[in-house]
């Protein structure tokens, strides 16, 4: 494994982080506040919202350029070992500068990683020259029996829970967007099998997950007396929720009950997060709640991802803090390590999972879209060319002109200096030559499919269904906050969206009404101020029908909460 300090749990601190509880925020009728976001701005600033598609097509095309040339290039080299299949796989390095780039010294999260962003960016990886997609089935480690999808293609279990999971987050969405290849499906689903088996020898129906790892060479949970990873909880309820959404055997949405039930018993005040597993668990349990009329706490959950307040890893949650001249809010790491200490992975992660949550539960719109919009305006500050020389620990490599490649992290001080683009690396002099990190920039691809500009600077259009991978049918679900201070007329070009020669009807499902109907081509519809609209765009003049707190169109859910 990739020894990132960040990996172990951070010290419990007596300046805890103190946050207002539920319901003490004025927010819009019917939708309800995450206190932490209440801390964000409005419009951040300085207010610098990049292309993040187009820096994820650039950062697509560096990546796997195998003609590069100079310092450390190319980063793209052939892996064939061919440990677990018959075919040549790839590796690209967790950091810019690692050593031993050769063979199978390459990690699932980064290389998988940057499949799945750029698939989510728009950019079909099965494709071209090399069918980069099947070449991830290399990480299905059969040849060891594992019969897992891990970070290495040649890996043990027991050492850490998100870093078993993790890789398999990524496998389960990238089999969703490419459907055709029959040998992904079938690792999904054999996959799923084995977790489902993990979570009965973790107790089935009280399933204990407040450990380090599951050994599944012994069937039995590991700990190591030092920490526990308990959202391991959350990362196998979304893993099974998916098997079941695809083919409704009853033990995987047993074991996503039982995995989500483990959370549900967790004291409130003790948090589960841990990494970066947390957020798909919220999107398991609003999705269930919606579809199949559960009643998980998904406020409770949203809390632990955003706060800080979490045994496990005190401390780690989403920044809320101006750091220097540069509002940092939104970004996700590690809230009092020296200040602050937030990385690219899991800051990329998080939306991935909470803006399509937003579709199961319209009541956490305006909070998800405020959050958001100040993620993606600072996550910007994790490339080399929005810094100083000397505000950054890599300015020395000249290799990458375009600045595709983020660094690790960013901190709220070092050495002297504010917000400071950096790493563990070189701090700890643990092998990488560079704090440039490319395990966490291959997901810039989330926020490329997830986040477009529309006719407004500071109002954002996220693309609900862009990462709501296992999905049911959908019509396009669009989620839009409206920072300003004024309601705005918000342009949408369904041309570019939809079949452009069919009207549709514009759909809110946070006002449980419709905007618009029989509208084609450009359209517009009004966002009230400080407000969010949940937009879907479905057919003009289907059938209306209800079912339960589910509103439907021509039999398509277009609404999970319409207060009847």
């Amino acid at each position: 494994m990739t020894s990132r300090s960040f990996i172990l749990p951070v010290a419990f601190l007596a300046a805890a982080v103190c946050l207002p509880r539920r319901g003490e925020c004025a927010t819009p009728a019917g939708q309800i506040a995450i206190p932490r976001v209440e801390r964000m701005p409005n419009i951040p600033q300085p207010f610098k919202m990049r292309d993040w598609r187009a820096l994820a097509v650039a950062y697509d095309q560096f990546v796997f350029d195998p003609n590069l040339k100079g310092e450390f290039l190319p980063l793209l080299w052939w892996d064939d070992t061919r440990v677990n299949i018959d075919r040549v796989a790839f590796g690209i390095p967790s950091y810019v500068g690692s050593p031993n780039s050769k063979g199978a010294n390459h990690e699932g999260i980064t290389c998988m990683g940057a499949i799945l962003g750029a698939t989510v960016a728009g950019i079909d990886k099965s494709k071209g020259e090399h069918n980069w997609v099947l070449m991830c089935e290399a990480y299905f480690n059969r040849k060891n029996g594992q019969n897992l999808v891990l970070n290495r293609t040649s890996a043990g279990t027991g050492g850490s829970f998100w870093y078993e999971l993790w890789p398999h987050v990524l496998f389960y969405a990238i089999a969703d967007r490419y459907p055709q290849f029959e040998g992904l499906q079938q690792i999904v689903r054999t996959t799923a099998d084995r977790w489902c088996e993990a979570t009965v020898r973790l107790g089935g129906e009280k399933a204990d997950f407040n450990h380090l790892a599951f050994d599944f060479a012994k069937m039995a949970p590991a700990d190591n007396g030092r920490w526990t990873e308990p959202d391991a909880a959350a990362g196998v309820a979304w893993l099974e929720s998916a098997a079941w959404t695809r083919w409704r055997d009853p033990k995987h949405l047993q074991a996503a009950d039982w995995a989500l039930g483990f959370i549900e018993r967790r004291p409130r005040d003790q948090g589960a997060l841990y990494e970066v597993l947390m957020p798909f668990g919220v999107l398991a349990a609003a999705r269930m709640n919606a579809e199949l009329g559960r009643r998980y706490d998904v406020d409770t959950m949203l809390h632990w991802c955003f706060d800080g307040n979490n045994v496990p890893r005190r401390g780690w949650g989403i920044i809320a803090e101006r750091w220097g001249g540069f509002d940092c809010h939104g970004l996700q790491g590690s809230i009092p390590d020296g200040g602050g200490y937030a990385f690219a992975m899991s800051t990329f992660a998080f939306p991935a999972a909470l803006v399509p949550m937003v579709r199961y539960d319209a009541r956490y719109a305006r909070a998800i879209g405020k959050y958001v919009l100040n993620a993606a305006n600072a996550a910007r500050l994790f490339y080399p060319d929005e810094h100083p020389e000397d505000c950054q620990s890599s300015a020395f490599w000249k290799g990458d002109p375009q600045h595709v490649i983020p660094y690790e992290g960013i901190r709220k001080t070092w050495q002297g200096k504010n917000c400071v683009a950096t790493g563990d690396p070189i701090a700890h002099k643990w092998g990488p030559k560079t704090d440039l990190g490319l395990y966490g920039g291959s997901l810039v691809g989330l926020f490329g499919g997830l986040i477009a500009r529309t006719n407004h600077e500071a109002i954002l259009r996220l693309d609900c269904l862009a990462t709501d991978f296992f999905s049911p049918p959908s019509y396009p679900s669009y989620l839009y906050y409206n920072p300003y201070p004024a309601p705005k007329e918000v342009e949408i070009d369904l041309s570019s969206l939809v079949a452009p020669f069919r009207a549709h009807d514009l759909y809110d499902a946070v006002s449980n009404a419709f905007l618009a109907k029989g509208v084609q081509g450009k359209a517009s519809f009004t966002v009230p101020a400080d407000s969010a609209v949940l937009l879907v765009v479905a057919p003009a003049g289907g059938k209306l029908t209800y079912d339960g707190r589910k509103t439907l169109i021509d039999g398509v859910a277009v609404d999970f909460n319409n207060g009847r």
